[in-house]
Order: structure tokens, then C-alpha cells, then sequence
């Protein structure tokens, strides 16, 4: 049974920074995919970040620049480095991780940007 569980979420002022983890429950290579996504209230989930088995990575335009994704294989964990957090940031992030099979998600967490 894989696990996806996520931290570092949190309430921030607009500038600010977060730094989202996501710990995977065993080997990190049996991932072909992994990606941050986020759903805000009333809107539909969207594409942050992703990064592929060969390190290929994607960002949403929305991030570029500010954002960061990165994976540490020794320690099986995903990770989102956010800079420069605007208020339209704000949102539910998940964490995936898919094989050729299937896709598994986190339970999500919270980043808010708010003065």
C-alpha cells in the first residue's frame, strides 16, 4: 500500500516562503511521475509542478520563477520550495506520484497567503 503524506503547509504573509514536503512510503524509483497540484475553494485542481522519472520538469506558468521542485531519493521524499507567495496562491496542496498503473495522492495541505 503506497502512502503519499504531506507537510509544511501553513498560514504566511504575501512575499513569503514554504517549503511543502512529501514523504513516500518505500522506494522513490517506483515512480515513473511525481508532481505538487493544488485546488482552491470553488475551483477546479490544477497542475503546480511536476518532475518525471528522468528529471524532466514541468511547472505551471502561474509559478514559474518562484517555485521549485525537487526530490530527495535517499529520503523517498517529494518537495515544493515556494518563494514569493502571492495571495492566488492559496489553496489545497496535493502530492502525486504515479507508476503506469495508477496515481496516488496525499491528503493535502494547506497553504494560505493572507496579511
Amino acid at each position: 500500500q503506497v502512502q503519499l503524506v504531506e507537510s509544511g503547509g501553513g498560514l504566511v504573509a504575501p512575499g513569503g516562503s514554504l517549503r511543502l514536503s512529501c514523504a513516500t512510503s518505500g522506494d522513490i524509483f517506483r515512480f515513473n511521475s511525481m508532481g505538487w497540484h493544488r485546488q482552491a475553494p470553488g475551483k477546479e485542481r490544477e497542475l503546480v509542478a511536476s518532475i518525471a522519472g528522468r528529471g524532466w520538469i514541468n511547472y505551471a506558468d502561474s509559478v514559474k520563477g518562484r517555485f521549485t521542485i525537487s526530490r530527495d531519493n535517499a529520503k523517498n521524499t517529494l518537495y515544493l520550495q515556494m518563494n514569493s507567495l502571492k495571495p492566488e496562491d492559496t489553496a489545497v496542496y496535493y502530492c502525486s506520484a504515479g507508476t503506469y498503473v495508477t496515481t496516488y495522492w496525499g491528503q493535502g495541505t494547506q497553504v494560505t497567503v493572507s496579511s
